[in-house]
């Protein structure tokens, strides 16, 4: 009793210093949307690092990818590698850089303002934020659904699911509420800089008590040697490509992600954050993963519903240190969590609420009336996500993958309006929404539920992989190619203005 008492303090005394600082953030916040959502676009370095990095973590990472290694081996570590390591940070100067120009030219807070100005579309503005909403949700289920397996897991089920996953819910619903996008950074960045001391301390303490590097991989080889091998069985080249390019695409349209893309205070703070990007992602996820698998090798058992992490660092390192660790986690998933509901809120706000209620010229004052709508909508978002965490199915890794491979549709078409003048309004809502209904029916079998409720059979159905490839990657080729081949049989309709994105690196300096 007295140990869980212990490690549940370490927990709450975190959570009061993630709150502490959200509390110092919010006497420094201006009553401006720029400045509660994007901090009036001041990052330097260290904290668009930190803050891109922590909001990027998530119980995937501590919990999802360490389950997944120790139980079909480390060749994730190769997909979550290629992914954020080289494919995001790609992505990030070809995508990020020219949506910072576009945004700092104009203003924009959100991906639908971007794009709704380009086109004139207040259709396409809205449609693009619900669709960022709806692939939001699971995602922060994802996070509560972490943190009630963390509470389980650190007080051997004294405290219930419900309990964890709820308390994480009203932290998170509370911290929004206050601290705005410069107390998410700073908290973002705390948190950051712990979880990766954290993991190297925890990952030097298991292998010392284990014998070393090399008897724990010993180990490894003599339980399982197909872990150590390349192409084991469990997952097929086109799957891990898929995987990495879907979770990659889908990552800069994140709105935690993506709105970070307006918040540089320069060019060069940009360019020089994306290249410290692959160094900061290997040094983490490297040693995260390779506790799952080395837990294997050590015989480490987890109880059902559980992960790994904190069973080999209860076998292995001391009651306080795994509930240090946890509480690393947890920050994990709120870094996360609080990061979706901010921008959550902004794309419910700037999106949906002004345009529907022709708001459009409402006053820029975030903490005004207008942010109870925001409050309303973060209460009623986070409340319906815990609920749906209590009875979802799945593991971590099966939802996040779904949530991640939404967003990735919308990325392709959205580059395409970047850097090509001749998209039109309609071939975008055409690659936008060819896309998202393709992988809508591919994900949740419609078509196999209506053909059973019509015809009594389950005749048709959407094929499961594409030699291979997964209908992510299908998806998102239909979206480039209805956005391209449409655009090209259409005209511009009034309203819209390709210079608006005719900006040049010049322009920044």
């Amino acid at each position: 009793m007295a140990e869980t008492t212990l490690q549940l303090g370490i927990v709450t005394g975190y959570l009061l210093v993630a709150l502490g600082v959200g509390l110092l953030a919010y006497r420094l916040t201006d009553r401006t949307a720029e400045d509660y959502y994007l901090a009036s676009r001041t990052f330097g370095t260290v904290v668009l690092l930190f803050t891109t990095f922590a909001t990027l973590l998530s119980a995937f990472t501590f919990f999802g990818g360490p389950n997944l290694a120790y139980s079909a081996g480390p060749e994730w570590i190769l997909v979550m590698g290629l992914m954020d390591g080289i494919l995001f940070a790609i992505l990030w100067y070809v995508l990020g850089y020219k949506q910072w120009l576009v945004g700092r030219k104009n203003g924009y807070v959100t991906l639908g303002e971007m794009l709704g100005d380009r086109f004139g579309s207040t259709w396409l503005r809205g449609a693009v934020a619900a669709i960022s909403i709806f692939w939001l949700f699971p995602y922060v289920m994802l996070q509560q659904k972490g943190a009630g397996q963390a509470i389980v897991g650190l007080t051997d089920g004294a405290v219930p699911f419900w309990v964890g996953a709820g308390g994480i819910t009203l932290f998170m619903i509370l911290y929004v509420a206050i601290a705005g996008m410069r107390g998410v950074a700073w908290t973002d960045t705390l948190q950051g800089l712990f979880m990766l001391g954290i993991v190297w301390v925890a990952i030097g303490w298991v292998l010392s008590a284990a014998g070393g590097a090399t008897a724990a991989t010993d180990a490894v080889a003599a339980s399982n040697p197909e872990f150590l091998r390349l192409g084991g069985g469990v997952y097929s080249p086109q799957w891990m490509l898929s995987t990495a390019i879907s979770i990659a695409f889908g990552v800069t349209m994140f709105p935690q992600i993506n709105q970070r893309f307006f918040v540089a205070r320069s060019k060069r703070v940009l360019k020089r954050t994306l290249s410290l990007w692959p160094v900061l992602v290997v040094l983490l996820f490297v040693p995260a993963f390779m506790l799952g698998t080395w837990a294997a090798g050590l015989g480490v058992e987890v109880p059902e519903g559980g992960n790994v992490v904190p069973a080999v660092l209860e076998a292995y390192t001391a009651p306080w240190f795994t509930a240090v660790v946890v509480a690393g986690a947890m920050a994990a998933m709120m870094s996360s969590s609080d990061s979706m509901l901010l921008s959550g809120a902004s794309y419910l706000t700037r999106d949906l609420y002004r345009p529907l209620t022709g708001r459009a010229d409402a006053v820029d004052d975030a903490l005004g009336g207008e942010a109870t709508v925001a409050r309303i909508g973060v209460v009623i978002f986070a409340s319906l996500s815990f609920v749906a965490s209590l009875y979802a199915p799945g593991t971590l890794v099966q939802i996040g993958d779904t949530a991640f491979s939404g967003f990735a549709q919308l990325a392709l078409p959205v580059l395409v309006a970047l850097y090509w003048d001749g998209t039109t309004k309609w071939g975008i809502s055409a690659g936008i929404g060819g896309s998202q209904l393709f992988y809508l029916l591919s994900t949740f079998e419609v078509l196999r539920y209506l053909s059973e409720l019509l015809l009594g059979r389950p005749v048709v159905a959407l094929p499961a992989d594409y030699f291979g490839w997964t209908p992510a990657i299908a998806g998102m080729l239909l979206g480039l190619a209805l956005t391209l081949a449409v655009s090209r049989w259409t005209t511009n309709s009034a309203g819209e203005d390709p210079s608006v994105y005719a900006v040049t690196g010049a322009e920044a300096d």
